[in-house]
Parts: C-alpha cells; sequence; structure tokens
C-alpha cells in the first residue's frame, strides 16, 4: 500500500476560489483503493459552510514553534465520499470572511500550514510515502522536508511532488520577513534556491527542492520553459526540465453529464442531442429574453471576465462580432472594464446579447448544455476546465492553442472530417473572429459536419480517471515500484 498525502489550500466541497479546489476534491477519489491510501490535509477556514464545520470531529492539538513564535495547532478530520480528510484548526490564521487576504498575512499563514501539516502527521499516525503540494500555498513543504524535518526518522525518505496549477502566483515577499516568519537560516535565500529578483518566493522554493514538478497540461510543462509564459521562473523551468511532467487535469463525469444533469431543462446524450439539445437553447433564450429562434448561432462563455482570459479580443471585435447572425451569452465577474463593456452591449443588442455579471452553477450548466459554440480566447491557460465541460455536452469550443486548450481541443480539418472544437494560434483579435466565422459557416452550411464535430466531442474522455491514471503512473515511478 502506497500511502499519498495531498495538502491545498483549497478544496472542494469544503472551500473554493478556483480550479485547484476542483482538483484536490476530485482527483484523491479516483486512485484505487487497494493500492493507494490517499489523504487530503487542508486549512479548516471560519468562512466555511457550518454544514461541513458541524461535521468534523476533533482528533488532537498541540503547540508548534515557527521561528521565534509559538503557535496552536488544532487537527480535525472527517471523512468525505470515501476519503480521509485533515483540518489544521488556528483561528489567529483562518478567521476572516475569505480563505486568502492581504499578501503579506497570507505569506505568514501559509507558512504556518505547510510546517503545521507536516508537524501534525507523527501525531495523526499517517506516514506518506509522498506529499502532493498544490501551488505556492504549499511551496514551503518540500523545504522543510530538507531542512528540520530532515533530522526525524519519520520523515525521512518521504518524497514531494509539486504541482503548478497557475505560475503567475507565487507568493513573494520580502526576504527578512519570510525569514523571521519561517525560522529557516541564511543558506535557503539564495539564487539558487528561495531567492528571486531580490525577494523570497514560496513557489519557487517548492519548485527547487520537490522530487518531481508536475503542472495541469503538456502544452503549460513545454510553455512555461520560455520567457513569455515563465512568469520570471523560465530558467528554473528548464534546469528542472527532467523532473518535470504536464498532467492534463479532468472534470466530474458524473456532475457534469448531460444525460442525468437536474440544472438544465432537458437531458440529452450522444445518441439523442440532435433532437433534444435544441430544448435547452430554447429554455435558455426565454429565461434570457434573447430573440426565439432555434436555428440562431448561440455562442456561450463562462468565464473570470480578466485579461488572461482574452477578453481583450473580445472587446476590440464586440461591434463587429454583434453584427454577424448570432446570440452571444455571457456569465462571469471580473474587471470592471469587461464587466461594463459586456453590459453596454446587452443594452446596445437587446435580444442578441445577455450579459449576466454574476456567478451561478445553476446558469453555467444551462450555458454549457444550450449553446452552439462555446468560447475562450485565452491569453494563457494552464489547463482550463470550461473546454472540457463545453465537450462533453456537445458545445464546440472556439479556443486559442495555449496551455491545456491546446492539448485537449483538437482543430477541426475539414479534409479529414477529425476534430472536436475550432483554434487560433495567434493572440490576435482578427484571427479570432475569422475563426468565429468559420465556425458559423460550418454551422450553417454543413450541418452533418457539425454534428459530426459534436459526436467525436461527447466521445472525448476527460475525466478525473484517466488523470489519475497518469498521477498513478508517477507515484510509482518516484518510489521505485
Amino acid at each position: 500500500m502506497k500511502n499519498i498525502l495531498f495538502v491545498a489550500s483549497e478544496v472542494v466541497p469544503f472551500i473554493k476560489t478556483g480550479g485547484l479546489a476542483d482538483v484536490v476534491g476530485s482527483l484523491p477519489k479516483c486512485f484505487d483503493k487497494e493500492q493507494y491510501d490517499v489523504r487530503v490535509i487542508l486549512p479548516k477556514y471560519m468562512c466555511m459552510p457550518e454544514e461541513w464545520k458541524s461535521k468534523m470531529n476533533y482528533l488532537t492539538h498541540f503547540y508548534m514553534d515557527l521561528a521565534w513564535r509559538s503557535q496552536y495547532v488544532g487537527v480535525l478530520e472527517m471523512k468525505y465520499e470515501g476519503i480521509q480528510f485533515y483540518f489544521i484548526d488556528n483561528e489567529y490564521y483562518f478567521s476572516g470572511p475569505k480563505p486568502y487576504g492581504n499578501i503579506y498575512q497570507d505569506i505568514e499563514k501559509f507558512a504556518f500550514f505547510s510546517k503545521a501539516a507536516l508537524s501534525a502527521l507523527p501525531v495523526i499516525g499517517f506516514r506518506p510515502d509522498i506529499i502532493h503540494c498544490n501551488d505556492w500555498q504549499t511551496g514551503l513543504i518540500p523545504v522543510f522536508l530538507k531542512d528540520k524535518f530532515h533530522e526525524g526518522e519519520f520523515f525521512r525518505n518521504i518524497k514531494s511532488i509539486m504541482t503548478i496549477h497557475n505560475l503567475k502566483f507565487q507568493g513573494v515577499w520580502d526576504m527578512k520577513t519570510v525569514k523571521d516568519i519561517t525560522g529557516l537560516p541564511d543558506y535557503y535565500f539564495t539564487p539558487d534556491k528561495l531567492e528571486a529578483y531580490g525577494d523570497a518566493n514560496y513557489l519557487k522554493g517548492g519548485i527547487v527542492y520537490a522530487d518531481w514538478v508536475t503542472t495541469v497540461s503538456r502544452t503549460y510543462a513545454e510553455e512555461i520553459k520560455t520567457p513569455f509564459y515563465g512568469e520570471g521562473l523560465d530558467g528554473l523551468m528548464r534546469a528542472r526540465s527532467n523532473n518535470l511532467t504536464g498532467i492534463v487535469n479532468g472534470i466530474d463525469y458524473t456532475e457534469y453529464d448531460p444525460n442525468t444533469d437536474t440544472l438544465i431543462a432537458k437531458n440529452y446524450n450522444a445518441r439523442n442531442f440532435r433532437k433534444e439539445k435544441i430544448k435547452n437553447k430554447r429554455e435558455l433564450q426565454k429565461e434570457l429574453n434573447l430573440e426565439q429562434n432555434d436555428s440562431k448561432f448561440m455562442i456561450g462563455i463562462v468565464s473570470r471576465l480578466t485579461d488572461q482570459k482574452g477578453f481583450d479580443l473580445i472587446a476590440y471585435m464586440m461591434d463587429e462580432l454583434c453584427q454577424l447572425d448570432l446570440q452571444i451569452v455571457v456569465l462571469g465577474t471580473g474587471e470592471d472594464r469587461y464587466e461594463n463593456m459586456f453590459r453596454h452591449f446587452a443594452w446596445k443588442y437587446q435580444g442578441k446579447v445577455s450579459a449576466n455579471i454574476y456567478y451561478s452553477n445553476a446558469l453555467s450548466h444551462k450555458i454549457y448544455a444550450a449553446c452552439d459554440a462555446f468560447l475562450m480566447p485565452s491569453l494563457f491557460e494552464p489547463c482550463g476546465l470550461s473546454q472540457l465541460m463545453a465537450l462533453r455536452y456537445g458545445t464546440v469550443p472556439i479556443v486559442r492553442e495555449t496551455g491545456g486548450l491546446k492539448d485537449t481541443v483538437e482543430p477541426y480539418n475539414e479534409y479529414e472530417s477529425t476534430g472536436t472544437g475550432f483554434s487560433f494560434a495567434n493572440y490576435n483579435a482578427h484571427e479570432m473572429l475569422y475563426t468565429i466565422k468559420y465556425a458559423m459557416d460550418v454551422y450553417y452550411n454543413r450541418r452533418r459536419e457539425w454534428n459530426k464535430l459534436i459526436d467525436r466531442g461527447m466521445a472525448a474522455d476527460f475525466s478525473w480517471e484517466k488523470s489519475a491514471k497518469e498521477y498513478a503512473k508517477l507515484y510509482d515511478q518516484l518510489l521505485g515500484w
């Protein structure tokens, strides 16, 4: 039996701000229970819903040194969907209305969490063979493992994996403060270790000290070795390229299943979508006061409205897009200029554009089910989950070829009748517009080809089971099995 411990700052269903929570909530369930004992450790935030907090059982507590401070560490636990979860409790660090606050507070908070997660292991009697760390919040764990914890018998030979979900966020703060918080000796604060551009960098420490580094798609693993995508760490990513693997995220195929989804108007599957999918479009047009028209090409967008997601391209082309024979449905929040841009066009083109500037899980499912195409023109996209949901619901993705989008959406080839979506290579607004027009042409004039695109998309497998097999291979390789 191999023992695996996932450590993360957020996990579905307990707390979520982004895709990281989905990954750590879904992936551990998919390993073969005969071979892997997979457990998860996360902070117990005060802002977690009461329904979860009330189900946690108190396990133990102790006091731990964090440099010159002595801090309380409470450990609670619960079993959920067959997985053992542990929660690190400390009201000083984990109070507040949301999991992340000011970076200077987070820097200390996650230094505490990283050390507490390791310190709790001998107390709860679980010795992992591999500690699987996620993003900068856990970047100090591989460092601590090689430092103080290395001296104890219990921690000897524990391997660590660092998964980068988005290289943009690194946990950077000034060196003096980080030395004071972590109690790590000066030895660690050099350019080949934790120091980067004069500051201390948690994620860099994790990448340097982990036994293996993974990220969430094959293409992103290549991209981050270049200056454009490397966020200042491209040199380090090249140096670690022999121990770097890209494994595409999955989605939960029970939650995202058009055949059983209770949030959509009409269930359908790969066999009957030609007749049944359209009923979802009719309902959504009615609900959002769009022109009632079965044949209108409907494009969906469900996203954070930020530069990273390519909204400057959309803003540049929005007037021109609205001249075309289509409807656009947007759901999400983000930067003011994009929120207001969509509100403006929804006012200017009533019946054609629907701007829903909030977040709703139910509406997102309806959009995946109702739309003909799904637009994701991202500047960079480590993995991206929306395009996987779109494929699952028979909604054809239109994406830019970057990161996980390039790995998961196969571009349509009209000569060989292959592909699952449409894509463009350069970050260019006219190229995006051309690709949308090309997709519309296939939709309006070659309907059988369009339906075959949907067939292939719905047949693709991007379930977590598939990703888990690749992680399992990696674990076995690291442990020499």
